[in-house]
């Protein structure tokens, strides 16, 4: 798929010219099911399109790196927002947020009757429990893996997946604590709920959660990673789409109800996004609450609180769904970014106090600012490229590289007015990303190493990532490109040097990038040009 920006912004024109500058749609009051959020100006729904503006300019000057931003208030969109190469239609990896859905999937279950928080996790694998069974262990029941309080000195999920049986290998872990008194954030424990649904119900949490939660809700698409042996991973490897995350945010605003229907029992909303447990930093353990730290105002059930008695489901590098119930608002953000809490602090500092209890006057100076930012929103450019008598040399010549870890065995950079095609050779076959000059250029790749993950997995020979590329000389010898993998939070720099018939490509990926110390671990690769 290509998206320029012009078919971008016809996208972003069916429904809502812009962020914060939606066209008023009737109020359907959620009466029947509908395939997008109604839209509505910000003025109409008590805040100030100004405001608006000024918490987008605010989160660019802080670097808080935001891929797509969605604002619901009174049940509305009043502003959403996507940088391009990233697009309304493109689903998005969660991470943790992830972990929010998996509890959902374990509240309906237990509505159903299917099992009880207080039942005893042990008991579901009888076959996988280890052969002596410490008391704490014994007692660690599901409420215990809800609330992050299993019993563990550390998070489990580097030690659960160090081999295929990942409950095995759990349930062999020692349990440090009595269950329910010490709060370790801990991904291996979502991935036991995942496991236990699976085991009761016969389903996965994504075919589980089908039919009950995302068919009513018009969440298609959605798709999440598997275990080994084809469980879902509970705590990370969801994808979905931006609205996907500002309706289930809406959901829970409405205590779980939607077009009429009670989707999510109430009580189980209300206990899951309450305070169930003292929380800290993930990674530092249990703490006192800190008045400044989003991290440290309580967990629930995959839930956190936040301050101004609001919570949200979050994940790694800034994936949120936060959910402010004194406000009647929902905040949807997708994003890289190495400091999460700033992003928190700019919705508290600007977006909070600029939501009025009453509809504002329309101000069309101010929603015409806003449409002209959002006509602007782009990741960024190289914006000094320079010029390159070495181009037409190199254009679609091929080098011969050493030998390397990647097992790669050729590349080749092909310019033309517009674009590079970089393809490279491996015992596989051949694999391209094309990189648009000085504009981004979308597209999918087989690229081996790609693309970047926090959670590595296998990748099956073939499988394609969607890409979008961008690339210019920065220097006569020097190279630069940027793949961003558009439905990850990730992306690729690529800088390939050139000098006396030799190349030099070197990879640094966005994570990596953001982890003081740390190098990229796929080689510099060195290479000759082929006689």
């Amino acid at each position: 798929m290509k998206t320029n920006r012009r078919e971008f912004l016809k996208y972003l024109g069916l429904g809502a010219a812009g962020l914060g500058i939606a066209t008023t749609l009737p109020d359907l009051a959620w009466s029947r099911p509908v395939a997008r959020l109604v839209r509505s100006t910000p003025e109409a729904e008590g805040i100030a399109s100004s405001d608006i503006l000024a918490l987008v300019e605010s989160l660019e000057e802080n670097n808080a790196g935001l891929h797509s931003l969605m604002i619901v208030r009174h049940g509305k969109v009043v502003a959403e927002g996507w940088w391009a190469p990233y697009a309304p239609e493109l689903k998005h990896t969660l991470y943790s947020l992830s972990k929010s859905f998996t509890s959902t999937a374990i509240g309906l279950a237990v509505n159903e009757n299917l099992l009880k928080v207080e039942d005893r996790v042990i008991s579901f694998f009888p076959s996988d429990t280890p052969e002596k069974v410490g008391p704490n262990l014994a007692a660690m029941r599901i409420k215990d893996l809800l609330t992050m309080s299993t019993g563990h000195d550390k998070d489990t999920t580097g030690a659960m997946r160090a081999s295929d049986t990942w409950i095995k290998n759990f349930l062999a872990l020692p349990v440090d604590h009595q269950p329910g008194t010490h709060f370790v954030y801990n991904s291996g424990a979502t991935f036991m709920l995942s496991a236990i649904l699976q085991k009761i119900t016969g389903q996965t949490v994504l075919q589980y959660l089908t039919p009950r939660l995302f068919e009513p809700l018009n969440i298609v698409g959605a798709t999440w990673d598997v275990n080994p042996q084809g469980i879902n991973t509970g705590g990370w490897g969801l994808s979905l789409k931006t609205e996907d995350i500002a309706k289930f945010g809406q959901l829970y605003l409405q205590k779980g109800r939607w077009s009429g229907k009670q989707l999510v029992p109430e009580a189980w909303v209300s206990e899951a996004t309450s305070f169930q447990v003292q929380s800290g930093t993930p990674g530092t353990g249990a703490s006192k609450p800190n008045p400044e730290s989003d991290w440290s105002q309580g967990y629930g059930y995959q839930f956190w609180r936040c301050r101004h008695n609001s919570y949200r489901g979050d994940g790694a590098y800034g994936q949120y769904c936060v959910v402010m119930p004194e406000q009647d608002a929902v905040v949807a953000i997708t994003s890289e970014t190495a400091n999460m809490q700033s992003t928190l602090n700019q919705i508290w500092t600007i977006l909070l106090p600029a939501m009025k209890a009453g509809a504002l006057p329309q101000n069309s100076t101010a929603q015409a600012q806003l449409k002209q930012k959002i006509t602007s929103l782009i990741m960024p450019l190289s914006t000094q490229p320079a010029a390159s008598s070495l181009q037409s040399a190199v254009s679609g010549k091929t080098f011969r590289l050493e030998p390397n870890d990647l097992k790669i065995q050729t590349v080749s950079l092909t310019f033309d007015k517009n674009t590079c095609l970089f393809k490279v050779q491996d015992e596989t076959g051949i694999h391209a990303i094309t990189a648009g000059i000085g504009r981004w250029t979308d597209g999918r790749t087989t690229m081996p190493g790609t693309p970047p993950n926090l959670v590595p997995s296998p990748k099956k020979p073939g499988t394609s990532s969607r890409v979008a590329a961008s690339g210019a000389w920065t220097d006569e010898n020097t190279f630069v490109m940027t793949w961003r993998f558009t439905e990850t939070p990730h992306s690729d720099t690529v800088t390939c040097r050139f000098g006396q018939d030799g190349i030099q490509i070197e990879f640094l990926n966005s994570i990596t990038a953001m982890s003081k110390g740390q190098k990229d671990k796929r080689p510099v690769l060195q290479g000759r040009r082929a006689v």
